[in-house]
Order: C-alpha cells, then sequence, then structure tokens
C-alpha cells in the first residue's frame, strides 16, 4: 500500500520516526521541528506542560491530525503518504484507515458507545473493520476482557462501570485490532485518584508483554518505573530526552528542572 523505507521496524529499525515534524494551527505554531524515534518494545513516556505539543503530537502520529511539514513513519510505512520521487501524495482515506489499523489508540475520554456492552464494545472493530466471524471476535473480546481484569463485566453497559473499568474497556477495545503500536493520550487524567493505579498496571502489562508504547502522561511513577525512555516537551518542541530515571533525578535543561521542581 505504502512504500517502505529506510529503517523499518521490520528490520530493526524504529518502530516510530519522526524528522522534523511541525504542525500549525492557522497562525499559531504547535509543533516546530520534532525529530524522535521510538525502537519496537519500547515504552516511550512524553511530559510537559498543558499546551506543548505532546497530545498534538501523538494525534499526528496516527494522522488524527495532518503535518503541515516533515515525515513521519509508523513500522516503515510513511504516515498519511506516499513518495514518489521527491513529490508526497497524500494517501486516500480508505488507505489511511488500513494504516491506522496498526495503531491502537486510547484518549483520556473513553468514548465507549454507551449502548453497547463491555464486550460488544471490543467486538465491533474486528467485527466491522477486519470482518471476523461473530465468534471468533467474541472469544478475542472475552480474552481480552479477561487480560484487563474485566472478565466479569462482559455484560455491563459503560454506565454501569467505574470510569477506570470503561479505561481499562478502552484499551481491550484498542488491542482488539492486534496493533503494532500502542499510543496512550493522558489515560488516567480524567479518572479520580484511587482508580488510576489499576488503569496503570494494565499498562505496566503491556509493557512486560513487549507492547511498543508511546504515553503522555502526568503519572511520574509510572514513567520512573516502566519508561524506557522519557521525553519532556515545552513549546512544540523537545527540550530533553534521556532515561527517565536520569531525567527525574537529574534533569540537565533549566525549564526541565523548572516543570519538575513543580510536578515531583
Amino acid at each position: 500500500m505504502t512504500d517502505l523505507t529506510k529503517g523499518t521496524a521490520a528490520t530493526g529499525g524504529p518502530m516510530v520516526k519522526a524528522e522534523q515534524v511541525h504542525k500549525s494551527f492557522g497562525r499559531t505554531e504547535v509543533l516546530k521541528g520534532i525529530d524522535l524515534e521510538v525502537m519496537p518494545g519500547e515504552v516511550m513516556c512524553v511530559i510537559g506542560p498543558s499546551g506543548s505539543g505532546k497530545s498534538t503530537f501523538l494525534r499526528c502520529i496516527n494522522h488524527l491530525e495532518k503535518i503541515n511539514a516533515g515525515r513521519l513513519w509508523v513500522n516503515g510505512h510513511l504516515v498519511g503518504y506516499r513518495q514518489v520521487g521527491e513529490k508526497l501524495h497524500e494517501l486516500r482515506d480508505r488507505e489511511v484507515a488500513a494504516q491506522r489499523r496498526e495503531i491502537g489508540m486510547v484518549f483520556q475520554r473513553f468514548n465507549l458507545f454507551p449502548h453497547m456492552t463491555a464486550l460488544e464494545n471490543v467486538m465491533e472493530a474486528p467485527c466491522r473493520v477486519k470482518r471476523r466471524p461473530k465468534g471468533e471476535a467474541r472469544q478475542q473480546a472475552l480474552a481480552l476482557l479477561d487480560r484487563v481484569g474485566l472478565g466479569d463485566k462482559a455484560q455491563s453497559y459503560p454506565a454501569q462501570l467505574s470510569g477506570g473499568q470503561q479505561q481499562r474497556v478502552a484499551i481491550a477495545r484498542a488491542l482488539a485490532m492486534e496493533p503494532a503500536l500502542m499510543l496512550f493520550d493522558e489515560p488516567t487524567s480524567a479518572l479520580d485518584p484511587e482508580l488510576v493505579g489499576e488503569v496503570l498496571e494494565v499498562m505496566k502489562q503491556l509493557a512486560v508483554d513487549g507492547m511498543t508504547m508511546v504515553v503522555v502522561t502526568h503519572e511520574m511513577g509510572f514513567a520512573r518505573e516502566v519508561g524506557d525512555s522519557l521525553v519532556f516537551m515545552d513549546g512544540g518542541v523537545i527540550v530533553e530526552k534521556g532515561a527517565p530515571r536520569d531525567v527525574l533525578a537529574s534533569p540537565q535543561h533549566p525549564r526541565t528542572q523548572d516543570f519538575l521542581s513543580k510536578v515531583l
């Protein structure tokens, strides 16, 4: 479908590769040249103040936002475009949708279908998008709900579930498409504090299982314990990047120091 490029995940290259990614909304430049690589199996945590471009960058990775300049690859495929010679040609919606199947995304808000049970929410995409037989999709969905600790809630509707439980259903739903990459956009920020742990526990297990993850988060403990790399963004640029324990314990950049002094 899309041209394979140098440095594909299949050949040991990065799962995500960003080169000079720029994104503007009107006259406001939100991303000002992001260069980044995420290797297969890596858990990258992205931190920074509100408005720093973290969520926008995440949305660019799966082409929910179109970039204005630069290049983005996921699993060796150029995201949203086909390159012929030096020219970029935008992919059709159908082709973009096919690319997105490789990328699972979990949002702050759970976005579950309120009229469907937890089981039906998880089954929906495999049945509708992958044309998977219902019996097969049901079996997979039950296994995924079990995996996120909700095997006993398969027949519950979202309104009958706590926020933490809804977010775990959302994770199971994303996993149902068998993605190569999982994106998490502040997945615990809408939760009551006592429900945060149950969602982070599921994410920790995904990391143990080798899932490649990019996590925008305010949970510094999670970043320290689970992250392989930590990126601090501010003003649309990457200010500092390194091993989570190193960055959190002894940040090098004054802006990182200032931010962490307020959140740690």
